[in-house]
């Protein structure tokens, strides 16, 4: 399965856009294979401000219109509890909404982003994408997230090198109830970090304040510089600490 053959068989559908760098690609295959291809963005509290602007951006520079589903998961019991299994529920409510406003579109094929590097394995969000029939056609096409990144830039796509970006309710402990407030304060520190030139981090909520996690490469730099994001931070935060471990990978 290649994807010019996926949009051959599949030359209509709905789309699960974020603004990333997988569901970028997969929009500009899809158009470049002439398909009917419409991206739809589920805006909840979960997604900063920047993935919206980016994925507008990229609409316009491929010439595709977006639309917008605006969805709470905080009014969610089983999703603002934050139990194990959130991810699930947040999966499973925000593709069903996806999909009734794809059906009203006349689009019946709802299709995603998800890679052949991505572990779908005990995952509980990919269980629910599962569970509600929309397919992956990067996955399919057997294409990995570095063979994402290197189409992406020969296809002149600014998401080529843009971070992985796990949703804003990751930075809450699971089993700690997800509060708005600390979605607002962990979107706001990492704005302000991300404004300092650091990528590929991030900062996990805790009582005492947060826990920064940043890329190997940029760790020194953190450590460095720690009594400076502790007063860039302060307002929120009255405590931080950087993870000596760091991150690696996407």
């Amino acid at each position: 399965m290649t994807l010019e053959l996926f949009f051959k068989e599949n030359p209509r559908a709905a789309l699960a856009f974020s603004g990333g760098t997988d569901s970028a690609l997969l929009l500009w295959a899809a158009l470049r294979a002439g398909a009917d291809v419409q991206p739809y963005f589920v805006k909840t509290e979960f997604q900063p401000a920047f993935e919206l602007e980016d994925a507008r951006r990229l609409c316009r520079e491929l010439g595709r219109e977006l639309r917008l589903i605006e969805l709470s998961q905080l009014s969610c019991p089983e999703i603002a509890s934050n139990p194990p299994e959130r991810c699930y529920y947040c999966k499973r409510r925000m593709f069903t909404a996806l999909k009734e406003a794809a059906a009203s579109d006349s689009y019946l094929l709802v299709i995603d982003g998800t890679n052949a590097s991505d572990s779908i394995e005990d995952r509980p969000g990919m269980r629910a994408i599962r569970e509600l029939g929309v397919r992956s056609p990067l996955r399919e096409a057997g294409i990995t997230k570095a063979r994402v990144r290197l189409l992406s830039r020969e296809a002149g796509l600014f998401t080529w090198d843009k971070p992985s970006y796990a949703c804003l309710a990751t930075r809450i402990p699971t089993g700690s109830p997800i509060l708005a407030g600390d979605l607002e304060r962990a979107e706001r520190g990492e704005r302000l970090l991300s404004s300092l030139g650091y990528r590929n981090f991030r900062l996990r909520i805790r009582p005492w304040g947060a826990l920064l996690q940043f890329d190997i490469a940029q760790l020194d730099r953190a450590n460095r510089e720690q009594d400076a994001l502790r007063l860039l931070l302060a307002e929120d935060f009255p405590r931080i600490c950087i993870d000596p471990t760091g991150r690696e990978g996407d």
